[in-house]
């Protein structure tokens, strides 16, 4: 059974053909560390942590690769406004994002590169492209122009064979720097000049600064090689960032692939309206984690096939909330069964992972599988547990102990973990005194603060209620 994935490039849907088997390569573009990040920044995370799962189930090695910028006129402009050093800002905002993307269960990536522990890399690969003819550099002493090395977009006779769009459209639809040095007004900065207060590095054309696009062409270079399996990233940097990359790697390496597969999770709204600054409804991961547990964004994420645009509201996050209290509600009740080791090829579940990553059918197949593990007889209960768990752990869900799920915050709670277990030891006294009037009326004070008791024969259990 073949992987098929959706390649921009060719826009088409195709079978998945490494240049390796033994070693597959993907790189996913990272954040640019001058803030937390918002939720849809985390959503090519946890997209591209699904695939890496799925890959990692058909390929002895798997070398997944996403970014740090940690150089960027943004950071630069946060440190400023803060009055903080630039490299600690970078630093704070890098584990922050680290923290965000763990509490979404995703897996570390095999190779998390900073831009600028890569900056003699940088450099090499402009050299290169001067040398070559793909590149020019203003040599003309004017303040403000000289030090500048522009990619020479003319030079490259399919520039903008990723978005489809000719130099012309590309100029009308995007927002260029206009400025006189430059050959062509589409042309675009590969190394700029830095102030004596900005960061800088030395270079063949004076101290300075890479541009944006060139990090992600050298670190993928340094670690993956010149050619990758699979690049991805959001919809929003299929132009300019993504073309540019093509531009300067393709050129830099006489014309060789760059990547053979482009793939790009569509775009997050929030409540039916675009996340913008002029709507002020950006969405942090941080807050949004003080209301729901990681594994509900998570959920929500991946109810939608990633090339779609998905809407992000409080319904849908409550709704997810629901579908997880199921799943796991199944795995508490059958806590006593352990889980058979498995063999998940043969699931639709996994067979929808493989058609292009399709999370939304994969998960209507989980719930199933709970369905199944409810109504399974004694002997084929481990095979049933199984089933559920391993496929939950190819799109990172049900990741914790079931019965510590039922215990998490909803957000607003009124009452403690420590206070609830009080009250039920109250009433488990008031139960032995015959005081059955009274162990009621602790249940009812529970459940009006949204907590649900449950008596078995092991005792008494207790969840939240969303």
């Amino acid at each position: 059974m073949s992987l098929n994935l959706y390649n921009t490039l060719t826009r088409s849907k195709q079978p998945f053909e490494p240049i390796d088997s033994q070693r597959i390569t993907m790189y996913v573009c990272g954040p640019t560390v001058y803030n937390r990040v918002h939720i849809g920044n985390a959503r090519p995370a946890v997209v591209f942590d699904t695939l890496y799962r799925v890959l990692n189930t058909l390929y002895p090695k798997v070398e997944y690769a996403r970014n740090i910028t940690d150089i960027d006129d943004k950071i630069m402009n946060a440190a400023a406004e803060l009055g903080e050093d630039i490299s600690a800002l970078s630093t704070r905002y890098a584990e922050a994002y680290f923290e965000d993307m763990a509490a979404l269960n995703n897996l570390s990536p095999t190779i998390i590169p900073y831009a600028t522990q890569h900056i003699p890399e940088m450099i090499d690969m402009v050299s290169r492209l001067v040398k070559k003819g793909h590149a020019y550099n203003i040599d003309n002493g004017v303040e403000g122009e000289q030090g500048h090395v522009l990619f020479d977009v003319q030079s490259m006779p399919d520039y903008g064979a990723l978005s489809g769009r000719s130099l012309e459209d590309m100029l009308a639809g995007a927002r260029v720097e206009v400025a006189n040095y430059k050959k062509y007004a589409g042309d675009f900065v590969l190394w700029k000049p830095s102030a004596d207060n900005e960061p800088g590095w030395d270079s063949p054309w004076g101290r300075g600064r890479p541009g944006w696009h060139l990090e992600c062409s050298a670190m993928i270079e340094k670690h993956l090689g010149d050619t990758i399996d699979i690049h991805g990233g959001g919809q929003d940097l299929i132009f300019p960032h993504h073309e540019n990359e093509i531009a300067q790697s393709c050129c830099a390496h006489d014309g060789k692939p760059f990547a053979n597969v482009w793939m790009h999770n569509g775009f997050i709204n929030i409540e039916g309206e675009k996340m913008s600054k002029s709507l002020g409804n950006f969405r942090m991961v941080n807050d949004l984690l003080e209301q729901y547990p990681g594994e509900v964004l998570r959920y929500v994420i991946l109810s939608a096939h990633y090339r779609s645009e998905q809407n992000f509201g409080k319904d849908l996050l409550d709704s997810a909330w629901r579908s997880l209290d199921t799943l796991y509600g199944s795995l508490r009740s059958q806590a006593d069964i352990d889980a058979a080791a498995v063999d998940i090829s043969d699931t639709d579940a996994y067979k929808a992972l493989l058609d292009d990553l399709n999370t939304p059918m994969a998960i209507s197949e989980l719930h199933r599988l709970a369905r199944e593990l409810n109504t399974a007889d004694a002997e084929n209960k481990p095979i049933a547990k199984g089933r559920l768990l391993a496929v939950a752990g190819l799109m990172g869900l049900l990741q914790q102990d079931a019965e510590q799920w039922f215990t998490l915050s909803r957000g607003d709670d009124d009452i403690s973990a420590e206070q609830i277990e009080a009250l039920i030891a109250k009433r488990n006294q008031a139960k032995a005194d015959k005081d059955y009037a009274g162990a009621d009326a602790v249940r009812e004070e529970l459940k009006s603060l949204g907590v649900v008791l449950e008596d078995s024969r092991e005792g008494t259990k207790w969840r939240r209620e969303s």
